[in-house]
């Protein structure tokens, strides 16, 4: 029986520090280096690296594939949802603006898009697409993904059979280590399995 193992790891924190950030590109801060550092550590059993196109994913898994002589594979699927209007701002300005705002996005966010952002059903479809797609290419082999806070929790919905609507259940926080494995079964089924959701591997 072959077992596909597919890691995810958040970024660390960026420039700028916590806020509604998807499409706005900061680095990783100073802090941010040392939390994705930290959570590898000398863990380096990868056969594979992807990862979003934002610098606060991509410096990093440069770094790590230059460590690990993996060539990182971008992937502009894996990039986070875009906030709009929204870009930027700390979730305390944005209550002071409209208390109400992120609590009726939270609760139907398809029906209450900030201007210019993507809807969160597209976000949803274009991870789990990406998702389906790394797994296929990737069956049987051992591979870490860079990416995002919403990337991870779309995937962990799809992967575990959730509803979408559960999305914000799951805390990820900066350079949190996920991993996810795939037995696939010779009728061609396959079985997910969350084997571990912590702060480093």
């Amino acid at each position: 029986m072959k077992e596909t193992i597919i890691d995810l790891i958040r970024h660390g924190e960026p420039v700028g520090g916590t806020r509604l950030r998807g499409a706005q590109d900061d680095p990783l801060s100073d802090l941010g280096w040392e939390q994705m550092r930290a959570s590898v550590g000398r863990y380096d059993e990868w056969q594979r690296l992807v990862t979003s196109p934002l610098k606060r994913c991509r410096h990093f898994a440069d770094e790590l594939g230059e460590k690990l002589s993996l060539a990182p594979k971008i992937n502009d699927e894996f990039r986070e949802i875009h906030f709009g209007v929204w870009e930027g701002l700390t979730t305390k300005t944005l209550m002071e603006r409209d208390p109400k705002a992120l609590q009726r996005y939270w609760k139907d966010p398809d029906n209450h898009t900030p201007e210019g952002a993507e809807r969160m059903s597209d976000f949803v479809s274009r991870v789990h697409g990406a998702w389906e797609s790394l797994i296929e290419e990737n069956l049987d082999q051992h591979t870490l993904l860079v990416c995002h806070g919403g990337v991870i929790r779309a995937i962990l919905t799809h992967a575990l059979g959730m509803p979408v609507e559960n999305l914000w259940n799951f805390d990820v926080p900066y350079a949190n280590a996920t991993r996810l494995v795939y037995h696939h079964f010779p009728d061609g089924t396959r079985a997910a399995q969350l084997r571990f959701h912590q702060s480093s591997f």
